[in-house]
């Protein structure tokens, strides 16, 4: 390497340069690429100047939806035991089912019987 680069000329050094002088007058990154100059001073100047231009400054963030209805089944009550409370209300509790004996367990339920007995 014979001669040393002035790290203001660097291309990384331009892009960083670029990105925080947009991202500081309320850019994107992608609108950073359209900032010209090769100074921080210039590319300020640049970028405050888009923003202007677009409106960037201006813009409210949206609002964060909070409140309001959810549904007739919501109740005042919150937390983990209010809903547990709330799904044993509307799904009641059922009967056990009786257990199956080996030989139940052991039956093909989709076979026919092929011979009945008649008791006398």
């Amino acid at each position: 390497m014979t001669e040393q680069q002035n790290p203001e000329q660097h291309p990384a050094v331009l892009e960083l340069a670029r990105v925080r002088a947009s991202l500081a007058a309320g850019l994107t990154v992608e609108q950073s690429a359209r900032l010209l100059g090769s100074t921080d001073e210039e590319l300020t100047a640049d970028a405050q100047r888009l923003a202007t231009e677009l409106g960037a400054g201006t813009q409210t963030p949206p609002a964060h939806l909070t409140g309001g209805p959810r549904g007739v089944d919501v109740s005042k009550a919150s937390g983990v035991e209010a809903g547990a409370q709330a799904y044993r209300e509307k799904h009641p509790p059922r009967e056990p089912r009786p257990v199956q004996t080996e030989a139940e367990s052991r039956r093909n339920p989709y076979a026919e019987p092929s011979y009945t007995m008649n008791s006398r």
